[in-house]
């Protein structure tokens, strides 16, 4: 897969990542996530620990309310930590903005955490990843 470069140096997640995440407790009930979705206009939030610590337990996307919604769960009233998948996939800062979308890719996932000395410091969706490795022109070439 084709590396993004900026100035001929590969980018990495770090410079790709938005550092601003929104974050949600396990406790919460998923009308909460949603609503921090809806107002950060994301769409997926990240479960931490704490907000001091900000280490990543979960991530709830918004396929994950969709589904739950469908399923017929009262978004008031099941909590987050009962839908969330525990030990999410993430990655240091350094990796490559083409490790990252292999990674994503081969995960089935569309979010990323970036995680430095444990704590959650950004995330990269697969949008973001794409768009990088286009700009840098890592087209297929029957694309192209």
């Amino acid at each position: 897969m084709g590396q993004a470069r900026q100035s001929g140096r590969t980018t990495t997640v770090g410079e790709l990542m938005r550092p601003a995440v929104t974050t949600v407790e396990g406790h919460a009930h998923l009308a909460a996530a949603a609503y921090l979705m809806k107002k950060a206009a994301d769409t997926a939030v990240v479960v931490t620990t704490d907000d001091e610590s900000r280490r990543p337990i979960g991530i709830i996307t918004e396929t994950d309310i969709t589904h739950a919604v469908g399923d017929g769960k009262d978004v008031n009233e099941v909590r987050i930590d009962e839908l969330v998948s525990t030990d999410p996939v993430t990655t240091p800062p350094g990796t490559t903005v083409g490790t990252a979308a292999a990674l994503m890719l081969s995960a089935g996932i569309r979010h990323l955490p970036i995680v430095a000395d444990g704590r959650l410091v950004g995330i990269v969706d697969i949008t973001d990843a794409c768009r990088a490795l286009l700009d840098a022109g890592a087209l297929p070439d029957d694309i192209a």
